[in-house]
């Protein structure tokens, strides 16, 4: 899956906010557009891509990616696409590769339904779902086997072009941050535009861990994560970074202000 010795970077950024999550519904490969909410996320998300080494910087390599693949549902292209558009604005202009295998986990009879109502219908396999994901999952839908099974033929299409013209890279240099020359990156790298649950598959997948881990990571909407392969071994940089998004929050916390103004409330 990792080709041998390839030094590169992966970003990982999930999808801004959706209307199905305005509404508290569960997704899983359910379509549904971003809300207004979500395609500012996006565009936050994307400017910072666009510019990766503005503080706060990404650890990311010069240059621009060479490629967005992304799940081709509605929320991960829309996001993907305002990407694209932020590094074309800078003068980059990076392909967009649609990649089923990056779909989120089918959630099969609880697609589009309410929180509350498969609480109330499946409180048992949700319950199991939480606890035991990798022998529960939503009826009519994808076991994590299932999705580790299309996970891994799309890690590898994203990086085996990253190896291509580039000489195998070597464990026998400084690895512990804060030394010179740690990991030179002058490495090519792509952006994975994706979902909170695939993106937990990948993780696991990469990093060799059991999928009963399903639960240790998560990615909040446009959170961004940075995965670097040194000589073939992955190294996770930055997980989560939501720093971007300040000047949604900051718009927001004005809104309520101005709103609370309006209406003379303490």
């Amino acid at each position: 899956m990792i080709p041998d010795g390839l030094d590169a970077t992966l970003v990982l950024l999930r999808h801004g906010e959706s209307q199905l999550i305005v509404e508290g519904r569960f997704q899983g490969q359910a379509e549904t557009p971003l809300s207004a909410t979500g395609r500012r996320q996006a565009q936050l998300a994307a400017g910072r891509l666009a510019r990766p080494h503005r503080s706060p910087g990404l650890p990311v390599p010069q240059g621009a990616p060479r490629e967005i693949a992304h799940s081709p549902l509605l929320r991960t292209t829309e996001t993907a696409e305002a990407v694209a558009s932020a590094s074309a604005e800078v003068g980059a202009k990076v392909p967009t590769r649609a990649d089923a295998g990056f779909a989120e986990i089918a959630q099969g009879e609880w697609e589009g339904r309410l929180h509350s109502e498969i609480s109330e219908r499946w409180g048992d396999v949700l319950s199991g779902w939480r606890r035991r994901p990798r022998e529960v999952w939503a009826p009519g839908g994808e076991s994590l086997d299932d999705v580790q099974a299309r996970v891994r033929p799309a890690l590898a299409r994203l990086l085996e072009p990253l190896a291509v013209g580039r000489e195998p890279g070597s464990l026998d240099r400084p690895q512990v941050a804060g030394y010179a020359n740690v990991a030179p990156r002058d490495h090519a790298w792509s952006v994975v535009v994706g979902h909170d649950g695939v993106f937990k598959v990948l993780l696991l997948t990469l990093f060799d861990l059991p999928l009963e881990r399903f639960w240790m990571f998560t990615t909040a909407l446009c959170g961004i994560t940075v995965i670097e392969l040194r000589g073939g071994r992955p190294v996770l940089m930055l997980h989560n970074s939501t720093e971007h998004l300040a000047p949604l929050l900051d718009e927001q916390a004005e809104a309520v202000a101005e709103a609370r103004a309006r209406s003379g409330a303490l």
